[in-house]
């Protein structure tokens, strides 16, 4: 999915893209009226071809003598960063071939792929969560498994709020997932459990189910929600399901979930 604006000063104002394909499917950009060439441009998702027509927009800029501010708040594939295929190096091409002099993106999953990006600019979780999230309602954050641990942290310190860890449990030969356990957690009060990414949501029912806590008890912020058919029925765990518009279109849109614009906040975030 595919956005265009404009940024004059401090304004971000949306305008219609050039971009087009042609009959037989070539992406290709049309030049912009005076004044509306669209100096930001955000993919929200995966689709490649997205990608070639930001490619094709960042072109005309350039051509026009306009820098090109790229927002990829959803890295792909920053969990295909070990391996092969090294998915997180072609999707670092794919946004490389783009040419944008400034690139942002938001709480990438993983270390990894962030350096393979040239000119990016990484907000944290922590530079957001407390544009969207009051945390006067809450009593506390839950990091679900070590892996969130940190994101989660510095969510809790974003927050003023405190941090408990949860953890996944493994057979020790296979490798198998036997189950969850969570440090002591208030007998009252609200809690939100805090990762970056929701596919089905299996760690998040796993934690649950382990902590006993009723869905009047916790919420769940997910920066990256890319919420899969497996998803459906989360929001029966959960009293509130919160996220941002980093990845779309959602892959089960009948999920309720409390969808965060992002866009604007990173533009005026990134240095």
């Amino acid at each position: 999915m595919l956005a265009t604006y404009r940024l004059e000063g401090a304004t971000l104002t949306p305008v219609a893209s050039t971009a087009m394909t042609f009959p037989a499917g070539e992406a290709h950009a049309k030049q912009p009226e005076a004044g509306e060439a669209p100096t930001v441009i955000a993919v929200h998702g995966t689709d490649a071809n997205d990608y070639l027509a930001a490619a094709q927009l960042a072109d005309v800029n350039r051509a026009l003598g306009l820098s090109t501010t790229l927002l990829v708040p959803y890295l792909p594939a920053a969990r295909a960063d070990r391996g092969v295929p090294f998915g997180a190096q072609h999707y670092a091409d794919l946004i490389n071939l783009i040419g944008a002099e400034k690139v942002v993106a938001l709480d990438p999953h993983s270390p990894v792929m962030p350096p393979l990006v040239h000119h990016l600019t990484v907000v944290p979780l922590r530079s957001v969560i407390d544009e969207f999230i009051d945390p006067a309602g809450y009593v506390g954050v839950i990091a679900p498994d070590e892996g969130a641990a940190q994101r989660a942290g510095e969510a809790a310190d974003a927050l003023g709020l405190e941090l408990f860890q949860a953890r996944k449990h493994r057979d020790f030969d296979s490798g198998a997932l036997t189950g969850f356990s969570c440090e002591p957690l208030p007998e009252e009060g609200r809690l939100l459990v805090v990762d970056d990414i929701c596919d089905g949501g299996g760690t998040f029912r796993g934690l649950i189910e382990a902590t006993g806590l009723p869905p009047e008890r916790v919420d769940l912020w997910v920066t990256h929600g890319v919420f899969s058919r497996r998803s459906t029925g989360l929001d029966q765990v959960f009293g509130t399901i919160h996220s941002t518009d980093s990845y779309g279109p959602r892959l089960n849109p009948d999920l309720p979930v409390a969808v965060h614009q992002v866009t604007e906040v990173l533009v005026h975030l990134a240095p």
